[in-house]
C-alpha cells in the first residue's frame, strides 16, 4: 500500500514491537556453527518441543513452517478447492481470506465492528455455516482490536461448528497470544481443545523477530499433520536452519524477552487509556497485542471532517490505520503501541491531539462565519 511506503516520523500505523537483533540471542561461535544442510520437513525436534510446550500439546502435534501466512496457505490448500465453502471471521489478516479465494473456494465473511466490542458473533456464525463449510478461520488477539475470545465463545464456536459443519476445521490465529501487558500471562492456547482445532503462530510480533519468518501450526489430527507435512515438504521443503536455530534461541529465552516487553506494552497501554479520556474518541480495550482500536466521536468530529483528520496526521508527521484498512469506517482507526520509543509515542499522541483539536466540531464552529 502507498500509504505505507512512505516514511514518517511517528508511525502509529506500525503493529510490532521493536525488532531483537541476533547478537541478542547467540554468541558469534554459535552463529558459526549452525550446519547449513536441509532441516527436517516438519521442523527441528528443540524448536518443536519449545512450541508444544508453551502450547500445551505434545512436539507431534507441531509443524514448523514458513511463518504463519505459509501455516495459512498449507491448510487452506488441504481444506479448499473449487467452490468449497469457507467462512471468516474479520477483520483479519489478509491471507486468511486471499489464500482460500485463489483456491477458488467460497469465502463467507462475518465482519466483527467496533460497536460490538469485536466480540464473536455466535448468531451471525450459526447463520452462514453449513455442511459445506470446510474450514472456519479467526484470529485471537485479533488485529486490530486486540481483543481475544473467550473460552466459553470458543467452547460456543466449537459446539455451533460440530453442529452445522461437521466436516469443518476451525483455524484459530494466535499471532498475538503471547504479547501481554505488565505481569499478565498468556491466555491459554486453544490448541488441543478439539482434533477440529488448528492453531497458527510465530516469532514476529510478540517476540519482535519477524525476519526470521519462522511460524508453526498444530494440530492433533494426526491424518491432518502427516497431510500438511507432505505439503509442505513438496513445496517449501524445510525451513531455513539458521532460522529455525534462532527461533529456538528467542523461545528458550521466551520469559527474558518477554517480560521486559510487556512492561512496556503495559506502560504504554495505561498511557493511551489515560489519553483517551480527554479526548473525543471511543477506545476497545485490547487484551494482548501492541495493537488496539478508536472511534472518532461524531458528536465532536463531524463526517466531512474525518479525512481532513488524516490529512492532518500526515501534516504532522504522525500515521496511524485507518478503518478501511481492515473493513470499518475510517471514523475508526487502529493505534499501535509497541513500536515507537517512550518518548516518541507520547509525542505522537500530543500531535493526534493537535489533529483532534483542528478538525472537531467546536473548532469547526469556532472558524466559522456568523
Amino acid at each position: 500500500m502507498s500509504l505505507v511506503d512512505v516514511p514518517v516520523r511517528y508511525d502509529l500505523a506500525q503493529s510490532t514491537c521493536p525488532p531483537l537483533r541476533v547478537g541478542d540471542l547467540l554468541e558469534a561461535d554459535e552463529l558459526t556453527s549452525i550446519a547449513l544442510g536441509y532441516g527436517r520437513s516438519h521442523g527441528g525436534a528443540e524448536l518443536r518441543a519449545l512450541i508444544a510446550a508453551e502450547a500445551g500439546v505434545g512436539a507431534q502435534d507441531v509443524l514448523v513452517t514458513v511463518g504463519a501466512v505459509s501455516a495459512m496457505f498449507l491448510l487452506a490448500q488441504d481444506r479448499c478447492g473449487p467452490a468449497d465453502h469457507v467462512v471468516v471471521v474479520a477483520p483479519c489478516f489478509p491471507p486468511a481470506r486471499a489464500v482460500p479465494e485463489g483456491l477458488g473456494a467460497r469465502v463467507e465473511t462475518v465482519q466483527l465492528r467496533f460497536e460490538g466490542g469485536y466480540r464473536l458473533p455466535v448468531a451471525a456464525l450459526a447463520d452462514v455455516l453449513t455442511t459445506g463449510t470446510r474450514l472456519v478461520s479467526l484470529a485471537s488477539p485479533q488485529n486490530p482490536s486486540g481483543v481475544s475470545f473467550t473460552a466459553q465463545e470458543l467452547d460456543e464456536l466449537l459446539a455451533l461448528v460440530a453442529d452445522r459443519a461437521p466436516d469443518a476445521v476451525v483455524l484459530v490465529d494466535e499471532t498475538y497470544r503471547a504479547s501481554t501487558y505488565g505481569q499478565d500471562l498468556p491466555a491459554r492456547s486453544a490448541a488441543g481443545l478439539s482434533e477440529r482445532v488448528v492453531t497458527c503462530a510465530s516469532v514476529s510480533k510478540a517476540h519482535g523477530a519477524p525476519g526470521l519468518r519462522i511460524g508453526w501450526l498444530t494440530t492433533s489430527d494426526p491424518m491432518l499433520h502427516q497431510r500438511l507435512s507432505n505439503a509442505k515438504s513438496v513445496s517449501t521443503s524445510s525451513c531455513s536452519t539458521v532460522d529455525e536455530a534462532l527461533a529456538a534461541a528467542v523461545l528458550r529465552r521466551g520469559a527474558e524477552i518477554l517480560a521486559p516487553r510487556a512492561q512496556r506494552l503495559g506502560a504504554a497501554l495505561d498511557e493511551l487509556a489515560r489519553w483517551v479520556q480527554d479526548h473525543p474518541v471511543g477506545y476497545v480495550p485490547p487484551d494482548a497485542g501492541a495493537v488496539c482500536c478508536l472511534r472518532l466521536d461524531p458528536d465532536v468530529v463531524p463526517d466531512d471532517a474525518v479525512a481532513a483528520f488524516y490529512r492532518a496526521l500526515a501534516e504532522r508527521d504522525v500515521r496511524v490505520a485507518p478503518g478501511s484498512w481492515f473493513g470499518e469506517d475510517d471514523r475508526v482507526f487502529r493505534v499501535g503501541f509497541g513500536h515507537l520509543a517512550p518518548a516518541d509515542f507520547t509525542e505522537a499522541l500530543s500531535r493526534v491531539s493537535d489533529a483532534l483539536t483542528a478538525h472537531s466540531r467546536s473548532s469547526t464552529d469556532a472558524g466559522s462565519p456568523g
